[in-house]
């Protein structure tokens, strides 16, 4: 009966499977196979419509109802080494009304870079001390997410406002200070430790006299 219980270590597999993905919202292919599910019991579910093959090498089930940040997820899980910077931070944060085309990642400057085509992705190199400073974890979709907080994302607004346009961070500094995600004095601090304080002061200083 080797066909039997063949069939029945499949079935269980399969089911483990999905039990893993609706725990985690999205996996590589490398944690299935840690958790001893072979690749091919996955290549049944996707046939099967069970499972959609996000990218290369991820998974999420089918039914999953991807939120306005998915992206975001598949970009974690595609770079868990890399942290959502910049625009996409903006965004993340409600700090902004540009709508990135791209999932904006930092990664360190020493670190090589992915080549996946899915999900697109902008990728920034930061030195050990910008890329350190200001990380938040976050979940998005039950998977986590390493996010830069308010502050520091203003500041790398800054520090990269010839890439995203100065308008984007002026209009991120406005909407923090406003909404009191962050104060003149995180902001100035943060500016200089990254040596941007120069050109972070001016603005900082007439949006703080305007009374944001």
């Amino acid at each position: 009966m080797p066909s039997v219980r063949r069939r029945s270590r499949e079935t269980t597999e399969a089911k483990r499977a999905e039990r893993l993905l609706a725990d985690r919202g999205m996996m590589r292919l490398r944690e299935f196979t840690a958790a001893g599910i072979a690749a091919e019991t996955l290549a049944r579910l996707v046939r099967r419509g069970r499972v959609v093959r996000a990218a290369r090498g991820l998974y999420q089930r089918a039914d999953a109802r991807p939120g306005a940040a998915h992206t975001m997820a598949e970009a974690a899980k595609i770079v868990p080494n890399g942290v959502v910077c910049l625009v996409s931070a903006l965004q993340f944060h409600g700090l902004t009304t540009q709508v990135p085309s791209r999932v904006w990642m930092a990664i360190r400057r020493s670190s090589w870079t992915p080549t996946a085509t899915w999900p697109p992705m902008r990728f920034v190199y930061f030195g050990k001390r910008a890329f350190d400073i200001g990380i938040e974890a976050h979940e998005i979709e039950r998977v986590p997410v390493r996010v830069y907080g308010v502050a520091k994302t203003v500041v790398d607004c800054f520090r990269y406002r010839n890439k995203i346009g100065i308008d984007v961070a002026l209009e991120a500094l406005r909407e923090a200070l406003a909404r009191g995600m962050s104060s003149p004095n995180e902001i100035w601090k943060l500016a200089a430790a990254l040596r941007v304080l120069g050109v972070v002061r001016p603005y900082l200083e007439a949006v703080a006299a305007n009374g944001a």
